[in-house]
Formats: structure tokens, C-alpha cells, sequence
């Protein structure tokens, strides 16, 4: 069975038409076609370094052994299987596996460093790559473990299924037979995935082998994937943080244009925030009847005898007091620096896909080993944005936490409906202090820490593979944190009475229709997991 192509096929003039957009239209199910002129040029180059190989000299992992075996001569005989071989002994990995979507922009990503003509492969190769995709063919490819210089761990699962090696997964559509699970979980032989789409074990030509393990391509795929879904949830941290300044009745001067001179992008956070929080007047507004009480004075009690009483509330529209804690005032700043993060990662992809990053590479003819395959670009702006989103989290748990506090509020506490009676949202809190917490285990550096391999030939590693990884687990612990603020501000809002400024009222009227009122205790996991996975409302 075919994957279900999303959009029409787009044919590729140049290895540059396979650009992150596409790459991640790929991942989401779209075909490319290979255009007749970059194949014949492909072709081209492949029979340019094939007459190069043919002379005999040494070239890495071509004629000669991998790493501490790098000084083994291969017989011609030995040279027949070697690239097939080098696909066997290093699937060393197992589940959990990608995803299918993370797994296509692997292989679309690989196309794309094939197009470009270091590698010196076939265009049959390449054209076997589109087969995969075509077909919705999906490697079973190892989240983690790879603990090599370079990617040749889990790019063995990734490619050796084209010569039908290993395992791939079973299409979600389709029901496994009885028994089928066996040792890869929902996996099955790779050869029987090729048969069953009329295709034959790959027969790999001279360097094809090296080559498929070669670069970064899982990395850049996996940051490729990563950086578009921390932009989309950027976007949801910027409204949680206007519900909670809103709710809190914050000043406005921190998010003055005056408050970004020299920094565009946090200029343009600024305006955003501004425009879903609207204006309101400076500090020294007449405060209403739930103004906060002195530090150190007690808060009036916010309870009412009647759950259907709802008790007066501050519907002043100006700041509650002259200065809101830290975690309102700086939303701008920590916002920009996890856009300016992604910022980065976003050029460092760039560079992987257009950068030479092939080992050894067949360029100005003939062939150059290089250091194309450590990483360090991609992952140190992974461990950036890890980090970057830890902060974001943070300062949001700490909103979270004033939120609840009728000294800043002026609500009832713990914004329960009846405090008492109820508990509130106290432990919605708590919950995102828990997974604040095992964000700072995945903000601790993936490029520190290296480890020799190989007899000391493999003796450092940029672990990029790993860094992404830790950023996919940092977005979904970075979801629930965000869900969690949408949650308590939404309530907040909803309590105190304001007026909703009208550039929220849409990501309001979204939150009532996930949530509903809150007039009791539930069990609010099932309010954070419907907003977690909700899709996000068009602004």
C-alpha cells in the first residue's frame, strides 16, 4: 500500500529545491520526483568518482576497513560485499523507533546531501530513496543510542532496509497478523516490506554503503522538525503569558516598543503581547475593592456561603499594583531569547544541507576526507534551544504560582471557586513544577561528556542525534507547562471579572470550549491533556 501523498508530487530541478519547507512536507506525506536533468547530472558526477575509485588508491571505507580498521587493505573480492556489510554489524539500536514523520524527513534529507553530487553515488540510489517514499516504506530507526562520532548507528536501521536489511514499521493503517510483533515490536523484515511493493534488494555500488552512513542527516531532520514545532509553540507561551498578565492586572510599561530599542525580534514579541493584552493606565489608577492588601497583611477572605454567589471582584482596568513580579515582566525578553534560539538552530540547518558534510567527500575530482559528520553546529544550538525552553518554562511556573496568590490577584485562593471546599488549581501548579523539573535534566549539554570509541580512532563526539532528541522530550514536558498556564489563566481571568481585551477573546473563546467553566474541584489532568494535544486556534 502507497503513502498517502499530501499534495501534488514536486519534481526537483536542484538539490536546493529540497529545502526545509519541503523536507517537512515530505515528512508529512508529500512525493518529489527527481527532474531528468539533476539525474543525468547525478549520474555524471557518480561516473566522474567511480573512474577516480577505479585507480586504486586508498579511499576510506571504500578499499579499506572503518575506523581502527582503517588500515586494511580490501581485496577486490572483499570490495564486492563491503558496502552491503557495512550496513549489518552497525544496527546495533533498537525501539523506541521514530516516528514515520521524523523517519521521511531522515530520508529526505539524505536525498537531499545525495543531490548535491559529494557523495558520488547512482541516481538509481536516489531514485531509490523516492521508491521509499513512494511507497510509505519506513525504516524502524532508534530514538537514542547513538554513541559514535558520527550517525552510523542509526543510519544502519535507516538504510539498510534498502538493501533489505533489517526492519521496518508497520504502516499505521494496516493490522499486524498474529505473532508478527516479534523482536523489533511493531516491526517487520524489511524484505518483506520490498516485496510486497514490487521492489528488489538495492545492490550497492562502489562507496554507496559508506555513504548512506555518512553526514548528519538524522540530525538535521530531527532539528528540521523540531525547530517548526517550537516556533508553533511559541506562539502558545506568548497567549498564556498575556491571559497572565491580563489576569494579574500587570502594567503595561514593560511591554512598551520603548522596551526593545536595538532588538527587532523582541520588538516584534513586544507588539504582539501588546495587542492581545491591549492598553491600560500607568501606574497610580485608583485601585478597585479586591486590591491586593500590604505585604505582610492578611487577604481578605474571597469565600462566599453560596457556591452560585460569586463574590465582587476588581474590574478596574488598571495595573494592580506599580510593579508586577519578574516572571510577568520579563515574558518579552524570555520569549525572544527562545525565538532567537530557534533562530540559530534554523541557520544551522541551513548550513548542514548546504555544507559539505560527507566523509570522504568527491570534490574538485577526487576524494577529501572531512569532518562533515561531528555535528557540534547542529547540536550546540539543540542544547541552546533545550535550554532555552527550561527558562521559558520556568519563569512560566513561577506566573503560575502568583497566579494562585490572592496578594497578587486579589482572587480567591488557589482561584478555587469556593477556597476550602475546594482545593483550586493549586496542584496544577505542581504539576508543572514536576515537569519543569525533569526539564533541567534535559538542559544539561549533550556536546560535554565525550567518550573514545573505536581503539581511541573515534575518540570525540557531538552527540547531535542525542541533542535532538532531548529537544523532542523538552517540547513535550515544554506542552504540558504551557497547557498548565492556559489552564490556571484562563480561570484567573474568568474569576476576576475584567473585561477580556479583545485581542484575546479568540484564544479565550477557544479555552471555553476545551475547558468550559470551572465552578468545582476535577480532575484537571483531563483538562491539561485536551489542551495539550488541542489544535491551536488561527489568530
Amino acid at each position: 500500500m502507497g503513502h498517502q501523498s499530501a499534495g501534488a508530487a514536486r519534481t526537483l530541478a536542484a538539490a536546493e529545491d529540497l529545502d526545509p519547507a519541503l523536507i517537512g512536507e515530505v515528512a508529512s506525506g508529500r512525493a518529489v520526483r527527481i527532474g531528468p536533468e539533476l539525474l543525468s547530472r547525478i549520474q555524471q558526477r557518480c561516473a566522474a568518482a567511480r573512474a577516480v575509485l577505479s585507480g586504486g588508491a586508498p579511499v576510506y571505507g571504500v578499499n579499506t576497513g572503518l575506523g581502527a580498521l582503517a588500515g586494511v587493505r580490501l581485496t577486490e573480492t572483499q570490495q564486492l560485499s563491503h558496502q552491503r556489510n557495512l550496513l549489518l554489524a552497525r544496527a546495533t539500536g533498537g525501539p523506541p523507533w521514530l516516528d514515520a514523520a521524523d523517519t521521511r524527513a531522515v530520508l529526505a534529507v539524505r536525498l537531499r546531501t545525495f543531490l548535491s553530487g559529494d557523495a558520488g553515488v547512482s541516481g538509481e540510489l536516489c531514485q531509490r530513496l523516492v521508491d521509499f517514499l513512494d511507497a510509505g516504506i519506513v525504516p524502524a530507526v532508534p530514538r537514542t543510542g547513538a554513541g559514535s562520532a558520527g550517525e552510523i548507528i542509526p543510519l544502519a536501521h535507516a538504510f539498510g532496509p534498502l538493501a533489505g536489511i533489517g526492519r521496518v514499521l508497520w504502516p499505521a493503517d494496516e493490522t499486524r497478523p498474529p505473532g508478527q510483533t516479534g523482536p523489533g515490536g511493531g516491526t517487520r523484515p524489511a524484505r518483506d516490506a520490498l516485496r510486497e511493493h514490487g521492489l528488489d534488494e538495492f545492490i550497492l555500488g562502489p562507496k554507496e554503503g559508506i555513504a548512506l552512513l555518512a553526514g548528519v542527516p538524522g540530525a538535521t531532520a530531527l532539528c528540521l522538525r523540531r525547530h517548526a514545532e517550537v516556533l508553533a509553540l511559541e506562539s502558545r507561551m506568548e497567549a498564556a503569558a498575556a491571559l497572565s498578565i491580563t489576569a494579574a492586572g500587570a502594567p503595561r510599561d514593560p511591554y512598551l516598543d520603548a522596551c526593545a530599542r536595538g532588538d527587532e525580534i523582541q520588538g516584534q514579541v513586544l507588539r504582539r503581547l501588546r495587542q492581545a493584552i491591549g492598553d491600560a493606565p500607568g501606574p497610580g489608577t485608583a485601585p478597585g475593592p479586591g486590591t491586593a492588601p500590604e505585604p505582610g497583611a492578611a487577604p481578605e477572605p474571597a469565600t462566599t456561603p453560596e457556591r452560585d454567589t460569586a463574590p465582587e471582584r476588581d474590574t478596574a482596568p488598571g495595573p494592580r499594583a506599580v510593579q508586577a513580579p519578574v516572571s510577568f515582566r520579563v515574558a518579552g525578553p524570555v520569549l525572544t531569547h527562545l525565538l532567537r534560539s530557534a533562530d540559530g538552530l534554523a541557520s544551522a540547518i541551513s548550513r548542514a544541507l548546504t555544507g559539505v558534510t560527507d566523509s570522504p567527500a568527491f570534490l574538485d575530482g577526487r576524494f577529501v576526507g572531512t569532518a562533515g559528520f561531528h555535528g557540534l553546529d547542529l547540536s550546540a544550538h539543540c542544547d541552546q534551544l533545550t535550554a532555552a525552553l527550561t527558562h521559558a518554562c520556568e519563569v512560566s511556573a513561577a506566573r503560575i504560582h502568583r497566579l494562585l496568590d490572592p496578594r497578587v490577584t486579589g482572587l480567591p485562593a488557589q482561584l478555587a471557586a469556593l477556597p476550602g471546599p475546594d482545593t483550586g488549581l493549586v496542584t496544577v501548579h505542581k504539576r508543572a513544577i514536576g515537569e519543569t523539573h525533569a526539564l533541567r535534566r534535559l538542559a544539561i549539554p549533550a556536546t560535554t561528556g565525550l567518550i573514545e570509541t573505536s581503539g581511541g580512532q573515534e575518540d570525540v563526539q557531538s552527540f547531535a542525534w542525542e541533542a535532538a532528541e532531548a529537544l523532542r522530550q523538552s517540547l513535550a514536558h515544554a506542552h504540558v507547562v504551557t497547557a498548565c498556564e492556559l489552564l490556571v489563566a484562563y480561570q484567573a481571568v474568568a474569576l476576576s471579572g475584567r473585561p477580556a481585551p479583545p485581542g484575546l477573546r479568540s484564544v479565550l473563546g477557544w479555552l471555553a470550549g476545551l475547558v468550559g467553566p470551572i465552578a468545582a474541584d476535577r480532575p484537571f489532568g483531563e483538562d491539561i491533556e485536551r489542551l495539550r494535544h488541542a489544535d491551536w486556534p488561527a489568530q
